[in-house]
């Protein structure tokens, strides 16, 4: 690794580290991953006794490559994304992960202060992080470090996350043809539930990994 690189990944892991102090002291189980292959092995470790597992749709936590270990367990895989699946088909399964044995999502940003900032269309994820799944691991990369406040963050996930996921998922709005907001009304508008976990949910065992690596948008 270059002095450059080492560079970046002691200032992240500072930053990482700051994070997964305050998600503490915000009651959250914290968790620092050095890299991807930790929280993978977190994952599989912490899926040992699920029988279903919820996917949020999440790219980092596709990116870290847990979907088949988890089929290979013998886990009924809950991924309303899947190719081919007709809207009741979709809905269905959103609505089972509501009360899955173990919920996998990411985050859109997290705050130095502790805050996990999310950014819906239809709601699912974040209703899944926030009460039903037995177990919540949300998956944050360091590239969702947000240093600022609540807005500040939130203007991150509209500048940075929304254009491109609207353009992944060949919705036909603004940003996904101009890359940038535009804080449009189109009917496939993603920006439609924002939420803020201050603290954790009270009854809800949410697990956070961050990650010194980037992960997702």
């Amino acid at each position: 690794m270059s002095l450059t690189k080492d560079l970046v990944a002691w200032s992240y892991e500072q930053k990482c580290g700051k994070v997964v102090e305050s998600l503490e002291k915000n009651g959250f189980t914290a968790l620092y991953c050095p890299t991807a292959l930790e929280a993978w092995e977190y994952i599989l470790a912490e899926a040992g006794e699920a029988g279903t597992v919820g996917f949020g749709g999440s790219l980092s936590v596709a990116e870290m490559g847990v979907m088949e270990p988890l089929r290979e367990a013998g886990k009924e895989l809950l991924i309303h994304s899947t190719p081919g699946l007709h809207l009741e088909e979709r809905l269905a399964i959103m609505r089972r992960q509501l009360t899955c044995d173990l919920f996998l999502t990411g985050t859109n940003a997290v705050t130095l202060s502790g805050f996990l900032i999310n950014i819906d269309a239809t709601g699912n994820r974040v209703a899944s992080m926030f009460f039903g799944p037995r177990k919540v691991i949300v998956v944050a990369g360091r590239n969702k470090i947000v240093e600022g406040n609540i807005l500040e963050a939130m203007q991150r996930v509209k500048s940075w996350a929304t254009p491109p996921n609207a353009k992944r998922l060949n919705f036909k709005t603004p940003c996904a043809q101009s890359g940038f907001c535009s804080d449009c009304n189109s009917p496939e508008r993603l920006c439609r539930i924002m939420t803020v976990l201050e603290r954790k949910p009270r009854f809800t065992d949410i697990r956070v990994l961050v990650v010194n690596e980037d992960l997702g948008l």
